[in-house]
């Protein structure tokens, strides 16, 4: 997909670690240039506690071809979003993808804990985190986005709207937030198709992200070890696995098919032909409903 986004600007919202910086290197792999936004720097971090940080995550871009720029941002903090904006405005003059992928709420989620036993500041807080950041930073940058047709809009969120309806999400903050940014997708939608932008949700599988091979002791190279503590974990992908799928969806001429629906990294694999990094094409949610669900032994075999 190399060059298929030069010339294209993209901001990704919440692109220090995780799927974020996934997204932002394959954007970057595509020749686009990409704003990443984060709380962590070098110099400064965030209370999540995390060494990744936003100056990293634009280096990767730019070695995968594209250009990155680290922008420190709260995105729960208004004026911070609007001062991004005006940059990528002033800078650019357009805003072709918008990709809100901002997050840190794991470490406030109580698992299996219900509302009345939850803390509830918590809880408040990781919503704000989870679903007023995307709405505040489509607030500011929609504006910019829409002054040219074929502008698209990613809500990163965990589950499809089919899975999600149907199952309880293990804590009822988490949850909400993470049905609350699917619904952000198609309302999105709905407001951008008379300009011939989209929107759509989007959810990555089992992701091998920092901290989920930190939780495991396990690294990238040897993440299969962590299988021996999680049998299903055979299923996990990479960050760059859903970072395809958006660079995938932003070079698509007719994206508009794809407007409004909730949709999975693996799903648009199996349309537009990549793989993740190893080759591999994982389908996490259909292992998730076929295998994992039903308790049956796990093997990926005919879901990579």
């Amino acid at each position: 997909m190399s060059n298929t986004l030069k010339g294209k600007v993209a901001l990704v919202a919440g692109g220090t670690r995780g799927a974020g910086r996934g997204i932002a290197v394959e954007l970057g792999a595509a020749g686009a240039t990409v704003y990443v936004t984060g709380r962590t720097t070098r110099e400064n971090r965030s209370e999540y506690g995390r060494p990744e940080t936003i100056e990293e995550t634009a280096e990767l871009v730019n070695e995968a071809g594209g250009e990155g720029i680290a922008v420190q941002v709260d995105h729960l903090e208004h004026e911070q979003v609007r001062a991004l904006v005006e940059r990528v405005e002033r800078d650019h003059g357009r805003l072709d993808v918008l990709v809100n992928d901002i997050w840190g709420g794991e470490l406030l989620a109580e698992w299996e804990t219900p509302l009345w036993k939850h803390d509830l500041d918590g809880g408040l807080r990781l919503l704000r985190l989870a679903v007023d950041t995307h709405i505040i930073t489509s607030h500011y940058a929609l504006p910019l986005l829409i002054r040219r047709p074929g502008g698209l809009v990613v809500e990163m969120t965990d589950g499809t709207k089919e899975y999600n309806d149907g199952n309880y999400r293990v804590s009822f903050f988490y949850d909400h937030a993470k049905s609350a940014v699917i619904r952000l997708g198609f309302a999105q939608a709905h407001e951008l198709r008379p300009y011939g932008c989209a929107a759509v949700a989007l959810t990555p599988g089992w992701l091998r992200s920092e901290l989920m091979l930190d939780l495991y002791e396990v690294t990238e190279d040897n993440w299969r070890d962590a299988t021996a503590r999680e049998p299903h974990f055979v299923i996990s992908e990479t960050p760059r696995y859903v970072g395809r799928a958006v660079a995938a969806l932003a070079a698509d001429p007719d994206v508009m098919r794809w407007s409004g629906q909730s949709l999975s990294g693996a799903r648009l694999a199996h349309e537009y032909g990549f793989t993740d990094v190893d080759g591999s094409r994982p389908d996490g949610w259909r292992y998730l409903v076929e295998v994992q669900d039903k308790g049956g032994p796990a093997d990926a075999t005919g879901y990579r």
